[in-house]
């Protein structure tokens, strides 16, 4: 089946950058995670993309942009580990994308409690 998680909302830290949720939907078959596709979204359901980091369209600020960009790349290295490896428990958080690892985890929590259903 496939079951859709989704974190809750994280406020943000002191500068309120990484505020947003993450989404994931997790395939399983015959028992085992076949496929894990992870997003995160800004608090009012913008997608966290190429985009994430901008302000008005521009690169303002270089380290910020990485930083963000960084937490993007992240998302999908996160569902590819998961796909590979079956179990969260093997899924490290990376560097620089600690809040979208949290998020991913508890998102992934979240799935699997609806596939125990």
């Amino acid at each position: 089946g496939v079951y859709e998680g989704k974190s809750e909302v994280y406020e943000g830290d002191e500068d309120g950058s990484g505020a947003g949720y993450g989404v994931v939907t997790i395939t399983i078959t015959n028992g085992e995670i076949t496929d894990c596709v992870y997003y995160t979204y800004e608090p009012d359901g913008t997608l966290k993309d190429e985009n994430y980091g901008k302000q008005n369209g521009e690169v303002a600020n270089r380290d910020f942009y990485n930083k963000a960009q960084r937490a993007v790349q992240a998302c999908s290295r996160y569902a590819e580990l998961l796909k590979t490896s079956g179990n969260i428990k093997d899924v490290d958080a990376i560097s620089g994308a600690t809040i979208s690892y949290d998020e991913f985890t508890e998102a992934v929590a979240n799935a699997l409690l609806k596939a125990k259903q």
